[in-house]
């Protein structure tokens, strides 16, 4: 037996649990967990050498946190446009009524608020599409076997066919926002998306009030995240 690997496993083991005990919502304390953190890990060591990319701004003292966030907001602006183009002349208002519609597709039935904090919805935004593909037919509700207060909602057969009807223009729009990246850069950016949902659902599921977010949130975490 190898007690020297043994020994180098337990010892990565015992680094995992110090570097992130502080953060069980980037990497909870499973194999998953694990290995996402070797993942993260080592894409950080790979690039840590690689030169550092220019972002607008950076000559004047522009930080990559800044960089980051309005890029994520131009990348969604973006997605949204084609998406736009791709339920034109269907039954759909917004892209948010197909996603809606694939995730009640995907995952099965379940309650409005569970359909709702999949897609990172605020309560009143999330049941107003909700009743609007409730009265187009779109979807059906239920009440729940384990809580008479909660209503179960479906994909119907008619929100079936008219997903598929549009699903060849919403791959289409899928694929354009992918845009000119290899699939190794897909990958990488897979993974580091990956690694921002982990940091930030959990805290969005917990509902704080817009007046103490940025505060709860900085004070909690403090930002020790490289």
């Amino acid at each position: 037996m190898n007690y020297t690997l043994i020994k180098d496993y337990i010892d990565l083991l015992q680094k995992f649990e110090n570097e992130t005990l502080a953060y069980p919502e980037l990497y909870p304390g499973t194999v998953e967990g694990f290995k996402a953190w070797i993942s993260d890990n080592e894409n950080s060591t790979r690039k840590s050498h690689s030169e550092e990319p220019y972002w607008e701004g950076k000559e004047n003292g522009r930080t990559p946190e800044s960089a980051i966030s309005t890029l994520l907001v131009h990348l969604n602006r973006y997605a949204k446009t084609y998406s736009k183009s791709a339920i034109l002349d269907s039954e759909f208002s917004t892209q948010e009524d197909f996603i809606y519609l694939i995730n009640l597709k995907a995952f099965g039935e379940m309650t409005k608020m569970a359909l709702i904090k999949k897609n990172i919805h605020d309560k009143p935004v999330g049941m107003l599409i909700i009743t609007r593909l409730l009265r187009q037919g779109l979807i059906e509700q239920t009440d729940s076997d384990l809580d008479k207060r909660s209503k179960l909602v479906r994909i119907t057969e008619r929100g079936q066919q008219i997903l598929e009807n549009q699903m060849e223009k919403i791959r289409q729009a899928t694929n354009i926002v992918a845009g000119n990246l290899t699939h190794t850069e897909k990958m990488d950016l897979i993974r580091i998306l990956n690694k921002l949902d982990r940091f930030h659902y959990p805290i969005f599921s917990r509902n704080i009030n817009s007046e103490q977010l940025i505060s709860t949130v900085y004070d909690e975490y403090t930002f020790k995240i490289s």
